[in-house]
Parts: structure tokens; sequence; C-alpha cells
């Protein structure tokens, strides 16, 4: 029963996306928004396979729930916009269209983004004592769309539309602080019953905490970037960063409940602190160099090619011994034990090219072994030259 009705919800997604692009070729719109595809296909297609693998588990019906709201969402926005581009069908109609396209993406995106942070990972809340937190988001996100679909005025995404529900009423400004409130003590309530889960698990569950939380931070990063690049690098790239940005967390989640490589995080993790730090120092050594060389050189050349080229050299010949620095450092703050193992077998190598006592190198060998490996038991074995064969 699960399985049909997960599929049903797939497939919900799916004709929704595509009676969306249908309606976006008759319009003067493009007919395709690859940032809705692809978030409501990833959040239907993870939810379809963890509804049908752990159908106890909230998560997968959430992003299938998600996956929907997408769908509906970009067939109320290409309706609208066909609306309006053509003059034809039901005004009422076309302005309810334009009116929840405006506000589609709160389901889709406050939704998941709030209890998965609660239910990650089996469904439930951490203990019957943060049910405030659910109730707070459940609250929050209620209100947020109730105040938001309820604003006189222009509508945000169609300005050549009034909002057909708006009412001019004092209580909207209150009802409006007041879901804010609750949406923010709902997402702070759930990022901190997360940390508390990760504090009390052990075991595999520790290990999928730690993939929501490398997608997590690499979702925060995304963003900020697509928005403070949004002006320069253009809106397309800038989407396109956010996009990936935003999927992490549905793919992360699907990983970590499926339990597909789980154990390859702390991998993840550590490349993530490495390159992320390296692409940030190598970014501001360039900048710094360009706008450094400008002011050197602006009496010699007019131009910003010289400069340019010498950062980029710069930068280049820094790629190396900037990764090694921030390996080390990474190692040596958060992998301590590999730093340490590391460290005991480069001293033990340096000593062993002028060890000449075979009881005081095995003895030695035996100790680095220990510190190393720590195995319940070290034994050494020479094979003496009446042994050899």
């Amino acid at each position: 029963m699960s399985r049909r009705v997960a599929q049903g919800l797939v497939a919900l997604a799916v004709l929704t996306l595509a009676g969306s692009q249908t309606l976006g070729l008759t319009s003067n719109s493009s007919g395709f928004d690859a940032f809705i595809w692809t978030i409501g296909l990833v959040f239907a297609g993870v939810g379809y396979l963890i509804a049908t693998r752990h159908p106890g588990n909230a998560i997968g019906w959430l992003f299938l729930i998600a996956g929907v709201g997408a769908g509906v969402g970009s067939l109320s926005s290409s309706y609208a916009d066909w609306w309006v581009d053509t003059g034809h069908g039901p005004e009422l109609l076309g302005r309810t269209a334009a009116w929840y396209g405006s506000l589609s993406w709160i389901p889709f995106i406050l939704v998941p983004s709030t209890f998965l942070l609660a239910l990650f990972p089996d469904g439930r809340l951490l203990s019957r004592r943060w049910r405030w937190v659910a109730w707070a988001a459940g609250l929050g996100i209620a209100g947020s769309f109730v105040s938001q679909g309820l604003a006189p005025g222009k509508l945000e995404d169609y300005p050549q539309v009034t909002n057909p529900y708006g009412i001019h009423t004092p209580v909207l400004d209150l009802a409006t602080g007041l879901s804010f409130l609750l949406l923010v003590v709902g997402v702070g309530g759930s990022a901190a019953s997360l940390i508390v889960r990760f504090r009390r698990a052990r075991g595999s569950q520790r290990e999928q905490i730690k993939w929501l939380a490398v997608a997590g931070v690499v979702a925060a990063i995304t963003l900020l970037v697509g928005f403070v690049s949004y002006d320069i690098v253009g809106a397309g790239v800038a989407n396109a960063v956010i996009m990936l940005g935003v999927l992490g967390l549905p793919l992360a989640t699907g990983v970590a409940i499926l339990r597909h490589r789980l154990y390859d995080v702390d991998v993840v993790i550590n490349r993530a602190l490495v390159y992320g730090g390296l692409t940030a120092t190598l970014a501001g050594c360039y900048l710094g160099a360009v706008l450094l060389l400008q002011l050197v050189l602006s009496g010699v050349t007019q131009g910003s090619g010289l400069s340019v080229a010498v950062s980029t050299l710069a930068v280049a010949a820094l790629f190396r011994p900037a990764r090694s620095r921030i390996q080390e450092a990474v190692d040596r703050r958060f992998y301590r034990r590999k730093y340490d193992a590391q460290r005991t077998l480069e001293s033990f190598s340096a000593r062993l090219r002028d060890e000449v006592s075979l009881e005081a190198l095995s003895t030695e060998l035996r100790a680095v072994v220990d510190d190393t490996m720590q195995p319940a038991h070290v034994s050494l074995w020479l094979r003496t030259p009446a042994e050899a064969p």
C-alpha cells in the first residue's frame, strides 16, 4: 500500500512538472525551469526510495510532499504566466494561480528545511519534550503562508496582478511578526535537537548525522556565495550554485538513511575542509595580488592584464604548498589521531636510518605499531638464517 501511495505521489509530481512545461511553451516564458524541475524530481525520487524501503520514516513522505509541492507551484506559475500573456481563461483562476505561484516556495523549501532537522534520521522527534519545536515550526510556516497570502497590494512575482485575497487589517502585521518569531524558534529548536541527538548518538546514527551536517554546511556556503555573486556572475550561474547547495540536503539524507558507503563521510568532511580553506586562501591571495599590482604598475601600464597574469601565475605556484599546509592544519585540529600517527611514523623513519641494534629496533617498532594502530597484542617474529630456505 505504501509503495502505491509513493508511486502516486511521484507520478503527481512528474505530471504537474510536465503540465507546467506544456503551459510554458504556449506563453512568452521559456517553459522550462531547471531549478524547479531538479528540486521536484530529486525530492520526489529520494522520498520514494526512503518511503518504499523505510515506510515508517516520515522523512520519505516529507520529501514526496515537497516534490509534489514544487510541481504544483511550477504549474501555478506557468498558468499565471499564460494568463498574463494571453488574457484568456477565468480571471479569478489566473489571479489565484499567480497568488499561489508567489507563495509556492514556502511548502517545498521551508517544510523540509525545518522538519528535516527535527526528524532526522529515524523520522521521529528526539523525545516528547521536543514537540514544542515541531509545533513552533508548523505554526510559523502556516502563519507565514497565511500572512503573506493575505498581504494587500501587488504580488511579489507578478507586480501587474493585485492580490485577490489581500485584506487591510492591523492584525496582519502582528500575525506576520508572530509567524516570523515562531519560524525562527522552530528552525533554531530543530537545529538544537539535531545537535543534542548527535551528542547522544553512537555508531551508524552518528555517521548519518555527519552526512546531513556536511550537506547543511555546503548548502549554507553555496547560498551565501550565490547571493553575493548574483550581480557579478549573472542569474544563471548564481542560481545553478544555489541549486547545487539545496540539492545536497535531500541527496545527503538519502545516502545517510539508506546507508550506502556511510563511513566515507569522514573523507568527505576532510576534503571539504581542505579544499574549502584552499579556495578561500587562493581567492584572497589572488584578489590581494591583483589590487596590489595594479597600484604598483599603474604608472607603467594602463591596463590590468599584466597584474592579472602575474597574480594567476603566483596563485598557481602557491597551490601545492598551500594545500599541504592546510591539510596539515586540518589533520592537526580535527583528525588528531591521524596527525599523531603520521608524525610518529615520520619520526620512526628518521631514526630507522641510524639504528643498528636489532633489539632496540624491534622494541621501537612494536611501540610504533602500538601507538599508531593500537592493536590488542603486538608480537614480532624475525626469521633466523637457519630458517631461511
